[in-house]
């Protein structure tokens, strides 16, 4: 099954792994300014669809990666799934304040 990138191009299903160590090529080859201008759009469209195939892959995963919250009277375990919420939200939440605002107090 092929995957649509979002350049519009389809992509072969490839694993993760495989995935990132192109999306690394890429990046170094780009990072090198030794290609040409028509050369890098193709590889950075081409590390754009990379990209969201390891995001998709990512969150996949993460939807399957359950909570060890204890065990049962018999000793198996008891699992919930993991929260759907990225950690850095949760930090960012909880501040509440703009950091700013202690600034404001002291003048």
């Amino acid at each position: 099954m092929a995957k649509d990138n979002s350049a519009g191009e389809t992509t072969p299903d490839v694993s993760f792994e495989e995935a990132l160590q192109t999306l690394q090529e890429i990046v170094e080859s780009l990072e090198s300014g030794s290609l040409g201008l028509e050369e890098s759009l193709s590889r950075f469209e081409q590390g754009i669809g990379l990209l969201k195939t390891c995001n998709d892959v990512l969150e996949q995963a993460e939807q399957r990666i359950e909570t060890l919250t204890g065990f049962d009277a018999d000793g198996n375990p008891k699992t919930e799934p993991l929260e759907n919420e990225a950690t850095i939200d949760k930090e960012s939440d909880a501040g509440g304040q703009d950091d700013d605002s202690d600034d404001k107090s002291l003048f």
